[in-house]
């Protein structure tokens, strides 16, 4: 069975962790995810993604713990296998067409760590169940989750949810800004879709821009975000979107743009 599902909704690419209703983070979702990603960066057909759990139960539950040893073994070492994951998130987060997670249910370890480092999170308002319970097991996150948790919410809510092992819920969520927003769960997917339709309709080498300088270099020293931004502006100068959003403007109309 296919761990990754990839269906092409116009400009949207919908990604399913196929594994119901636990939707864990396998090894072999590990690998489809590594080649996958890669084949929609070079997509110029796809301007936005989203990434969700098969069926209506869940997002990820994490790691299957049970193919940890199987793991190891096929990659060399503890390293190795900590490593791909590494890569495999940071390939999502350096994406320059935006993400978005959906999450219900359970979206925990591992699986909250895939959803930080998509660039928009939407919540279930009933039902999720979100945290990184590591301790719980007596170790800690191991992809990425301390750091890019205490990035979005900051440090104090970092070190409430990880050292107590907290589960909070959708709207707890939304209060600390660990997700964009929170919708009820029947609609999650809906508005999803029509959220990725909207940053698919933007100018693509703008978006591209906008997300290396705030995601790439929004951690970086002002002068090095700055010339960031220098560049993108660089990048989207006389571009046909960048005309046809001038032109627009001056004829009092909404833009169309991504017709080349």
């Amino acid at each position: 069975m296919t761990a990754l599902l990839i269906e092409r909704k116009g400009a949207i690419a919908l990604l399913t962790n196929n594994d119901p209703p636990r939707n864990r983070m396998t090894l072999e979702l590990i690998d489809e995810l590594e080649e996958g990603i890669a084949q929609l960066r070079d997509d110029a057909s796809i301007r936005a993604i989203v990434i969700k759990g098969a069926g209506d139960q869940h997002f990820s539950v994490g790691m299957n713990l049970k193919q940890l040893p199987e793991g190891i073994q096929n990659k060399g070492s503890i390293d190795a296998l900590l490593d791909q994951r590494l890569r495999v998130l940071g390939a999502i987060e350096s994406l320059p067409k935006p993400v978005v997670a959906l999450i219900r249910g359970y979206c925990l370890g591992g699986g909250l760590e895939l959803a930080l480092a998509c660039h928009f999170r939407l919540a279930a308002t009933e039902g999720a169940q979100i945290g990184l319970p590591e301790l719980e097991l007596g170790t800690v996150p191991a992809w990425g989750g301390t750091a890019r948790l205490t990035r979005c919410v900051g440090r104090a809510h970092a070190l409430d949810m990880i050292l107590r092992a907290k589960k909070i819920s959708g709207p707890e969520a939304l209060r600390i800004g660990l997700v964009n927003e929170v919708c009820p769960v029947d609609e999650l997917q809906a508005r999803g879709e029509a959220l990725a339709g909207e940053l698919a309709a933007m100018p693509a080498v703008a978006v591209a821009g906008v997300l290396k300088a705030v995601v790439g270099a929004g951690n970086a020293p002002l002068e090095d975000a700055l010339a960031a931004e220098r560049k993108a502006v660089h990048a989207t100068a006389g571009t046909p979107d960048q005309q046809e959003g001038m032109m627009a403007f001056l004829q009092k109309r909404r833009p169309v743009f991504n017709k080349g």
